[in-house]
């Protein structure tokens, strides 16, 4: 799996039609129009996703490998 920051797996979930509901702290939590699940992503700046978190969000938001 190839490794992404907080920032392109953002990226990656805006283009998969994700909007972002709100930024605490350093996490940005989206949503998807009717879709009750919050996908949360820690964005510290520029560490890459450790990888069963970076598997975790991709697996509630419903991304693949070629959606990075």
């Amino acid at each position: 799996m190839k490794a992404v920051t907080g920032r392109e797996m953002c990226k990656a979930l805006e283009r998969a039609g994700w909007t972002l509901k709100r930024i605490k702290s350093s996490h940005h939590h989206y949503e998807r129009p009717g879709d009750p699940r919050i996908v949360s992503v820690p964005v510290h700046a520029g560490k890459t996703l450790k990888p069963g978190m970076q598997h975790g969000i991709m697996r509630k938001a419903g991304l693949t490998e070629a959606d990075l």
